[in-house]
């Protein structure tokens, strides 16, 4: 005897070896012994085969009009055999039973299944709403298929363009440009992104770049609402000093400024004013709103999206020729010794006398001049009237970075340069990628850099400390140490910072670039205003969750905005490799199988190479460049040096980012899996 059952959603057949009341023991035509259920036993019969009788059945059960069945059944559950008996005849045959059965199985939007062999027909609007929606499938299938034909024939339809970085950076794996775009680069063969450009949806390489990156950082755009800078109503003392700014010329939010009192008089007071938009804007302000949203003014060559408008910018710049409101740190220090006797902080407007702006004095303003050792030739008059001031500060910082490199065990070396991109007749509008690029090197450590940055790093240093002694909450930054793999990190606790050198680092000096700093900056000014009592009046408390947020937010922006930094660095770097018809390059040897070019901002992996001592000095062959990759390969060719000179271990700057590969989240290589009803995979 031979049996027809179901297991596990399968029908099979076969001769029946042993049966039981509940069960029985059943040798399949593949030999396999299985258990079967008396539940699941469906048919028996003596003949045709097992074999013959599911090929039968699956031919027949192709000719079953599923409208007519579904007229056929009737209203309340009904079994397999009675709708054969219904649709072919009343003496059904074992084929035909075994074909209905299959075919109402495999049609549940017609018929439900009610149990083992048992069905109940589908209500007419429910049939109806399944028949529109196989339908509406069949049409997107259609669709699919036409717009992957179109990608392989390398045209790409307008669907798929419009939809171009979500399909690349973060799909919907259920949508039909998705499926379009895998269908097609499953069929010929090319990787996702190779098959886009093939097909032209990527018509300019730097308006990739810009729009992905707004895609993922900006996706209602740059632009800002209508906001307007609330007025600063403390009645701020008149500063008695005259203070000057140092920024490079592109830049518009200038944050802070420096002043010098007391030359020649054994005591000397440095004033590090901040520009103060915390004494007007409020936490949960839309001003505010917008800051904690964007937390970062985003730099790249030749443009820039600022974190605040410029209107409100501008209302709190320390532009020259105005007195503006800051929150000042006053340090005095033994004109002689250079030592540190006391720190001040007031609230206050400081009269700015001047905007210098360094890219046009470096190469002017030198140790020699601010020794006096040269004469003031091309020298600005406004700037030769601080010769006495920049000297002193000079020699300020000097000894300052010396007493940190104390601290962090050994000298601070960076020994590569400093680049600077400037993008020919762009203005500062947005770029199109086509502008003509020029590099120049800066060197790190120049004397205006200097006195800036140790200036700045008294100031975070000299408040994050204050502002633990009172016991304000604040966000710092730290570093336990100086051994490889230990990152810099943000928190609220004061903690020392290894690589700058200093027991407490808080961001408090750029509050018109970073929101980390403007939350700084309210904490300072309840200091300044409150003292002891700060902690109470400052807006935000001791261990609140609001500051952990914003550490959390920040760091993911201004890890992605340093990532496009970098990678549009890059972008201009290679656009000035193919616009200087530059073929060959001189580099350095780093790392193994990567050279780091002489005079360009360049890291690249080469040919030849692997098997060169680390400083080895090369000429490299460069072959293509893909601007879309930022991938540029290169071959040595020569080795320049008899011997390698050694490198002394490099520091990079903090946070420096680092270009890396294009990631595409379009996945060829598994089945699709997903249903319509479930969350799309990313």
């Amino acid at each position: 005897m031979f049996v027809l059952f179901e297991e596990a959603g399968k029908f099979q057949a076969g001769r029946v070896l042993a049966e039981a009341e509940a069960s029985a023991q059943v040798e399949l035509d593949s030999g396999k012994r299985v258990k079967v259920k008396a539940a699941n036993i469906l048919l028996k019969f003596e003949k045709p085969s097992p074999a013959e009788l599911m090929r039968d059945a699956q031919a027949l059960a192709q000719s079953i009009e599923l409208e007519l069945a579904w007229e056929f059944a009737p209203e309340e559950e009904f079994g397999f055999a009675d709708l054969a008996r219904d649709y072919f005849s009343a003496k059904a045959t074992l084929e035909q039973q075994a074909a209905a059965l299959l075919r109402l199985f495999e049609a549940p939007h017609y018929f439900r299944r009610a149990g083992k062999g048992r069905f109940r027909k589908a209500p007419a609007e429910i049939l109806q709403q399944a028949l529109a929606a196989i339908e509406k499938k069949k049409q997107v299938q259609a669709q699919i298929e036409a717009w992957a034909a179109e990608l392989a024939a390398g045209s790409c339809p307008p669907a798929i363009r419009d939809q171009l970085f979500k399909i690349l950076f973060k799909p919907d794996k259920n949508a039909p440009e998705y499926k379009a775009v895998v269908e097609a680069s499953r069929h010929t063969h090319t990787a996702p992104l190779e098959l886009l450009q093939k097909a032209g949806a990527i018509a300019s390489p730097y308006q990739f770049h810009w729009k992905r990156f707004l895609f993922d950082n900006f996706p209602k755009g740059t632009g800002f609402p209508p906001l307007s800078a609330p007025e600063i109503r403390d009645e701020l003392p008149l500063a008695d000093a005259q203070a000057f700014s140092i920024d490079d010329s592109h830049t518009t939010e200038i944050d802070d400024a420096l002043s010098v009192r007391g030359l020649g008089s054994g005591t000397v007071i440095v004033g590090v004013h901040i520009a103060a938009p915390a004494l007007a804007l409020q936490p949960s302000t839309p001003v505010d709103g917008v800051a904690r949203q964007r937390l970062s003014t985003v730099y790249m060559p030749g443009y820039k999206v600022t974190m605040l408008p410029d209107d409100v910018v501008q209302a709190y710049t320390l532009q020259e020729g105005r007195d503006c409101p800051s929150v000042s740190l006053y340090a005095t220090f033994d004109e002689a010794t250079l030592q540190l006797k006391e720190t001040l902080t007031r609230l206050e407007r400081v009269p700015i006398t001047v905007n210098l702006r360094h890219d046009r004095l470096d190469a002017v303003v030198t140790e020699e001049w601010l020794q006096g050792l040269e004469p003031d030739v091309d020298v600005p008059d406004a700037v030769a009237a601080l010769r006495l001031q920049l000297g002193f500060l000079h020699r300020l910082a000097s000894q300052l970075k010396s007493q940190r490199e104390v601290v962090r065990g050994k000298p601070e070396n960076f020994n590569r340069p400093d680049y600077n991109f400037r993008l020919v007749g762009n203005g500062g509008a947005e770029p199109t990628g086509d502008e003509q690029v020029q590099i120049t090197v800066r060197r790190r450590g120049a004397p205006l850099d200097l006195i800036v940055a140790e200036a700045m790093i008294l100031a975070n240093s000299t408040w994050g400390a204050w502002l633990a002694e009172l016991g304000v909450p604040a966000i710092y930054r730290s570093q336990a140490s100086l051994a490889p793999g230990v990152k810099v990190r943000m928190g609220t606790k004061s903690l020392p910072h290894a690589g700058i050198g200093v027991k407490s680092y808080a961001w408090s000096t750029s509050p018109l670039r970073r929101y980390t700093d403007l939350v700084n900056q309210w904490q300072i000014i309840a200091a300044a205003r409150h003292g002891r009592t700060a902690a109470l009046a400052a807006p935000f408390k001791p261990k609140d969750a609001e500051l952990f947020s914003i550490i959390s937010g920040f760091d993911a922006a201004y890890a992605a905005y340093n990532g496009h930094q970098a990678g549009m660095e890059r972008f201009w770097t290679l656009k000035y490799l193919q616009q200087q018809g530059l073929s060959e390059l001189t580099g350095v040897v780093f790392k193994e199988g990567l050279v780091r070019a002489d005079d360009l901002p360049l890291v690249l992996p080469v040919l030849g190479g692997a098997d060169l001592p680390r400083g080895a000095h090369v000429r490299v062959k460069l072959g293509e460049i893909d601007l879309i990759t930022l991938d540029v390969k290169g071959t040595v060719i020569e080795r320049l040096d008899l011997a390698p000179e050694p490198l002394e271990a490099e520091e990079e700057a903090e946070d420096e980012p680092v270009a890396g590969p294009i990631a595409i989240a379009v996945d060829v290589s598994e089945s699709e899996s997903a249903t319509a009803d479930s969350p799309a995979a990313s």
